[in-house]
């Protein structure tokens, strides 16, 4: 286990690593090189050589490049179990919001969130607590809560910065129940899956099984989770269809045979490579192929389980229950499909769509944030850096306003589809103060055209009601909302509505006269 001490655990859409492919390469590009140089001695004019030349190093820039992504995206990830706790009053160490270089995208992860009939009846009306107090952490930051799952007390919660949703298209949820015989949600899986610029990313949060005998059980509620699990998308009809997948939550593995004198010692004098090898989803991985395809970084932090609530002290109850890493954070990328050729022309490019446009993970962090002591678990952070080449870099939709907004006159937009896409009468233009939260969280909206639909470029012009127009000053932008895609597929610039002479005569701002309010 030493070995996983050390640099950043990096993987691409391949079977071997980065470092590995990446040396593979050089040394296929030494080959051509030096296949080049041979080819010229033998060349019997300056015009064969040089289109030999011309031909080998095009191959050899192709090469190269199907191993550069060319941008770069942070994604921070978080499971908690929370016992049933409300959320404490400062999440912001937890979401690491001041790291630099900043955030692109928040995946959190929740088990055990309070799921008594009232609070979860409560809960289907209007946000639970834990999403209140992320939305209201992240929203003024700009980051926009994409979508969330519920099933019962497993919660899973995707936020974006703004300037990213035009390009997270194609979201669904799901889940799955295993408890009492899969007939009970207090434990199973929920999941989201959505296009990344593209790519295919699929994101799900389990709670397993517990207690210590029960790690067949898990391997198996687990492999079960992700057989079983379906979207209503032909290429990524499954959890591993897809091309990056991050599995995370209370896994519930615990440490085996050791006493808990050993495992408290071992923890205190910081000696944790001592426990690894007894970690129950190390050993499993062992002896199962789907769980050998995913990767996980080092344990180089405490177990986060069991805690006396409200102290860094491990569980000094009658259970006297030993400490384990439950909580963890685990991702797989999609193996290629191996070619019947020999392994020097299987070790890159064996797959011309994702050569082309590569997909490249590495895990910056990987720790438990031990401030935290409302539950009796400590929650558990991963930091990743994705390198990908987008897909698109346009959005479906363009859409901008027209002239001055004031609620003392229609206002007007207007939109154009750049792309076809399956839009849809039910489709709507929000308008958005800056800072907003979610789709939803919308001053007004209007109705896209309803006759009939555009065309692609085609340039549509809408009227909206000064009535629905804010009467207060501010930033503001557009947004178009996909039914079909369940997200917004274009933003106008942010922009600014006017202070309406109405907001005076209404009393909702004091009337100013030589620059003194009245």
């Amino acid at each position: 286990m030493d070995s996983l001490i050390g640099s950043p655990r990096r993987r691409s859409d391949s079977l071997s690593s980065t470092t590995s492919q990446g040396s593979k390469s050089k040394m296929q590009l030494r080959q051509r090189l030096f296949q080049l140089l041979s080819r010229i001695e033998d060349m019997s004019s300056e015009d064969e050589a040089s289109e030999e030349v011309s031909r080998s190093l095009d191959d050899a820039f192709q090469l190269c490049g199907c191993l550069m992504p060319t941008d770069s995206f942070r994604l921070h990830m978080v499971t908690w179990n929370v016992a049933t706790a409300e959320p404490p009053e400062d999440v912001t160490s937890l979401l690491q919001l001041d790291v630099q270089p900043p955030t692109d995208l928040f995946v959190i992860g929740l088990q055990e969130v309070n799921s008594t009939p009232i609070r979860f009846i409560s809960d289907l009306l209007v946000e639970d607590s834990w999403s209140h107090t992320f939305m209201d952490t992240l929203a003024p930051r700009g980051f926009i809560k994409v979508t969330s799952m519920r099933m019962q007390g497993l919660l899973l919660l995707v936020f974006a910065k703004q300037h990213h949703l035009p390009y997270i298209r194609h979201i669904q949820t799901t889940y799955t129940r295993t408890g009492i015989f899969g007939y009970w949600g207090n434990k199973g899986g929920v999941s989201v899956r959505f296009t990344f610029y593209g790519h295919t990313v699929c994101f799900l949060n389990c709670h397993l099984a517990a207690h210590m005998n029960y790690a067949l059980q898990r391997v198996d509620e687990f492999e079960h989770i992700l057989e079983t699990q379906e979207f209503d998308n032909a290429d990524t009809a499954h959890v591993l269809d897809h091309k990056a997948v991050f599995c995370f939550g209370d896994l519930n593995f615990r440490i085996a045979d050791h006493g808990l004198h050993f495992l408290r010692s071992s923890i205190n004098s910081g000696r944790l490579n001592l426990l690894w090898t007894k970690d129950q989803l190390t050993m499993m991985k062992k002896n199962e192929p789907f769980l050998q395809e995913f990767e996980e970084g080092p344990l180089n932090f405490k177990p986060t389980y069991k805690f006396d609530r409200n102290s860094d002290t491990y569980d000094t109850s009658g259970k006297k229950r030993k400490p384990a890493w439950t909580d963890r954070i685990l991702w797989r990328i999609k193996p290629k499909t191996l070619s019947s050729e020999d392994d020097e022309k299987t070790s890159v490019c064996t797959d011309d769509e994702q050569d082309e446009y590569p997909l490249v993970i590495t895990q910056d962090k990987y720790n438990s944030d031990m401030s935290y002591g409302v539950s009796d678990h400590k929650p558990v952070t991963a930091t990743f850096t994705l390198e990908l080449r987008k897909y698109f870099d346009t959005p479906l939709v363009h859409i901008s306003p027209i002239g001055v907004w004031s609620a003392d006159q229609d206002a007007l937009l207007n939109y154009t589809v750049q792309e076809d896409f399956m839009s849809s009468t039910w489709d709507w233009i929000g308008l958005y103060k800056v800072g907003f939260k979610n789709a939803s969280d919308y001053e007004t909206f209007v109705w896209v055209r309803e006759k009939e639909l555009p065309e692609t470029n085609e340039v549509i012009e809408i009227s909206v009601d000064k009535d629905e127009i804010p009467l207060i000053s501010g930033q503001y932008v557009l947004g178009y909302f996909s039914t079909n895609m369940q997200s917004i597929i274009g933003l106008s610039a942010n922009f600014q509505i006017l202070e309406s002479k109405r907001a005076v005569m209404e009393g909702l701002i004091p009337e100013t006269i030589n620059g003194l309010n009245k």
